[in-house]
């Protein structure tokens, strides 16, 4: 992690500067934090004498960011402050709002003393980012919508700071079409966003689950489109709650919205998801597809092979026509038009798809297929059209298959490869890999004890580690990465309460890596400044994530003493007491103060004890065998996005649930499991098992050929058993599996298993005839 470079650091090592120097870190709990920042001696304390002041050069829009500072301060200081025009700014007890052009585009200065604050910009967004920062080095209740009963000190510290963002692009993108959620809470989430100085809303308004946006000329799309019969029950996908499901925006909700964001300097852009993800579409007009039904809106999530019938030129005339409303409605400069997880199934037999695929020549090639260069002339059409009408079209990294439209920007969301290939090829590229910034993905590896999600884990020091600029383009590539944005899809997450849980404080994290430079982060110095925020969320009655508050353990093992050494972090100075048996600690119980060595079967229980808050009690299981802690070498590397700690996963003594990315497993394809383990002497053994999974819709299957090798130098192996193993039927439920491998008793000390992914899913798979994962937890050795 880089260190802090902040300026800040100038006031810890020199006693010229002094701001309440001791806590400085703390007293500036400002996120995202400024790219310089300055302290300086004293407070400027705000009073009912104290004006808001701005210079007559100023636009329209940056005389109401001013005067709307001066509201909030009387609505929740009640300092009734008077907002004037004047280029004076020698007058003492002001702030003084100042044009500057030579400052970068959403750039600003702030210069606190005791006796005025000098507010700089070159633009209306700037000053908005500038009385973001000034909020949050006032007391939390400004954040209220009341002045509140108890006196507060309406005062900041002094300070000189000069901002501007890394990145033109810092997006959030909310997903209304698996759950929908009123216009109330989306501007509610616009607020969060503002907030952390986020300048893109990404609206997802349609898919197979339901069509979220009033289209005068096609109004089957609300009456019917918007409305699911059912849907599917958590994740048992043969079962559904029989209960209808829908909702829409009106376009006057849109524009109300539209407008809500603008007075925030938040661009809203729309997402209508073509040619995939439009079974809503089609249950509205069938026509549109290319068997011509019956088909309905979707209750089951996941991708779904009927699709726009791209050899019909009406499908093209429908697409235009929904396109120029939704330009109409939204004066963005992108339109995001989708383009990923579209099958082509339907297509290889539509008469008029292969049609069209002859008469425009598409050959399939080694890089391509022709229905995936269907795709592409489809999206490049439609690309021609949104370009004519003076803007640019946003697609998911899907639409680089077949060769991306010539003008389009590409949202690499699978992992960075998609990004990295498109700004070599010299598009566009904003950054949301779901590696990193998949908002519904679970924040915690105690995912028992969560809101159900999709799956996978990303806890918030992940977020935060999120370099959107990969490190292999060169400097000319780089310069197309325009920013990152996270996502939020909502198939798990029915209400907005869970929203801001999914969201917060995950944005806190996200709004650093969009508006820092990477030298000025520093991991530490964020969770110290998180605390302020948090308290705001907890003013305004949010529903948030207090992992960072709970006991985050560190797994080690240690090969050379045959045990598993714990550490038990958490934030700040509270203490930390645990139990090994399996009781309830207490603080009574024995107080953590240093790493605790493990050598037989355990169960670990802790909990951290915070005045005035609870905390969840977490408890690790590890189960001893003879290859626990003992040393292992991989000869076959994991897949890169599985990867995790490695090879120390599969002898740490714990192991994994249903969720594949905690960090519990470890991921093979398309390569197979090969591992060494060394026993440190000979031992007699006789069994080897593995822990694997079977999660079916993520192509999990366990192993299909397990083989155990031993020998007593290392060197030379001998053979003790090589096994195929059937693999589950389609009716088998998920969940972890124990394959076993049973030989004769043999005296050694290497041991070397080969566990074989699945090359080719069976018949009945979805994704038959293609490579499977093999996920593997532990490897137990009796």
């Amino acid at each position: 992690m880089k260190k802090y470079l902040f300026i800040l650091g100038v006031c810890l090592l020199s006693l010229s500067i002094s701001c309440k120097q001791q806590s400085a870190p703390n007293t500036y709990s400002i996120i995202p934090f400024p790219n310089s920042l300055v302290p300086e001696e004293g407070t400027f304390t705000f009073n009912k004498k104290t004006k808001i002041v701005y210079t007559s050069s100023l636009d329209s829009a940056s005389q109401q960011v001013a005067c709307a500072f001066g509201t909030l301060l009387d609505n929740t200081a009640g300092l009734k402050t008077e907002c004037l025009v004047k280029d004076e700014k020698n007058e003492k007890n002001i702030v003084f709002f100042d044009l500057d052009t030579s400052i970068p585009n959403e750039g600003y200065s702030l210069d606190v003393t005791p006796s005025k604050i000098i507010i700089k910009a070159g633009s209306a967004s700037g000053f908005y980012y500038a009385v973001q920062t000034l909020k949050q080095l006032l007391p939390v209740a400004v954040y209220g919508d009341v002045k509140p009963e108890s006196a507060q000190k309406w005062e900041i510290p002094c300070v000189r700071i000069n901002d501007a963002p890394r990145f033109s692009y810092r997006g959030m993108h909310l997903d209304v079409s698996r759950h929908f959620f009123s216009a109330d809470e989306v501007k509610k989430y616009i607020d969060l966003l503002a907030m952390h100085k986020l300048n893109v809303f990404h609206w997802h308004l349609t898919d197979d689950q339901g069509w979220r946006i009033e289209i005068k000329k096609y109004p089957k799309l609300t009456e019917v489109g918007s409305v699911r019969k059912h849907t599917v029950v958590k994740k048992n996908f043969d079962e559904y709650d029989n209960t209808p499901y829908g909702g829409y925006y009106t376009q006057d909700e849109i524009r109300d919205i539209v407008n809500y964001a603008k007075e925030r300097f938040i661009t809203v852009i729309p997402e209508i998801d073509l040619p995939g993800h439009m079974v809503a579409a089609l249950a509205s007009y069938p026509s549109l597809g290319c068997t011509g039904g019956p088909y309905e809106v979707e209750g089951m999530w996941g991708v779904h092979p009927d699709v726009l019938c791209v050899g019909k030129e009406s499908t093209y005339k429908f697409a235009t026509d929904v396109l120029s409303e939704v330009m109409e409605l939204f004066p963005s400069q992108y339109i995001h038009i989708g383009g990923d997880e579209c099958p082509k199934d339907r297509w290889q037999k539509c008469p008029l798809c292969q049609a069209r695929i002859k008469k425009l020549g598409l050959k399939t090639d080694k890089e391509h297929t022709a229905e995936e260069r269907l795709q592409s002339d489809f999206i490049t059409r439609i690309e021609k059209f949104v370009n004519e009408n003076g803007r640019q079209i946003i697609g998911w990294d899907e639409i680089l298959e077949g060769g991306a439209a010539p003008n389009a920007t590409i949202m690499s969301w699978r992992g960075a490869d998609g990004g990295i290939k498109a700004a070599k090829l010299r598009h566009n590229v904003i950054m949301t890999p779901n590696t990193y910034v998949y908002f519904d993905y679970y924040q915690s590896e105690d995912t028992q004890n969560e809101p159900l999600a999709i799956g996978s884990y990303i806890p918030l020091e992940r977020v935060y580690d999120f370099e959107p600029v990969p490190d292999t383009l060169d400097n000319d590539s780089k310069k197309y990465i325009l920013g990152a944005q996270a996502n939020l899809w909502t198939e798990y997450i029915p209400d907005f309460n869970q929203v801001e849980y999914m969201l917060l404080p995950r944005l806190d994290a996200l709004s650093e890596v969009q508006w820092t430079q990477p030298e000025n982060k520093n991991w530490e110095g964020f969770l110290d400044r998180l605390h302020h925020n948090m308290q705001v969320y907890d003013l305004k009655g949010y529903n948030y994530g207090k992992h960072i508050f709970g006991i985050n353990p560190e797994h080690k093992i240690v090969p050379e003493k045959h045990c598993i050494e714990v550490t038990l972090r958490t934030q700040g100075n509270a203490p930390i007491y645990y139990t090994l048996d399996g009781t309830v600690p207490t603080e009574s119980s024995m107080k953590y103060s240093q790493p605790i060595e493990l050598t037989q079967d355990t169960d670990l229980k802790a909990i951290v004890v915070r005045p005035g808050m609870k905390t969840s009690m977490i408890e690790k299981e590890y189960v001893f065998n003879k290859a626990t802690a003992r040393k292992i070498t991989l000869n076959s590397a994991p897949n890169d996005r599985y990867t995790f700690k490695g090879a120390q996963t599969l002898v740490d003594g714990m192991t994994g649930d249903h969720n594949f990315a905690t960090g519990r497993w470890i991921g093979f394809s398309p390569g197979d499991m090969d591992a060494v383990i060394d026993l440190g002497e000979t031992s007699f053994i006789s069994k080897v098992e593995l822990g694997t999974l079977f999660q079916k819709d993520d192509w999990i299957f366990p192993s299909d050929r397990i083989s155990v090798s031993v020998s007593t130098d290392g060197v030379k192996y001998n053979s003790v058993a090589d096994t195929t193993l059937v693999l589950p039927e389609q009716s088998v439920k998920n969940g972890r599996m124990v394959q076993d491998i049973v030989f004769e008793p043999v005296n050694t000390r290497y041991i070397r298993i080969k566990a074989n992914s699945v090359k080719s899913l069976p018949a009945w798979h979805g994704a038959k005839g293609k490579p499977g994962f093999l996920f593997v937890d532990e490897i137990n050795i009796y």
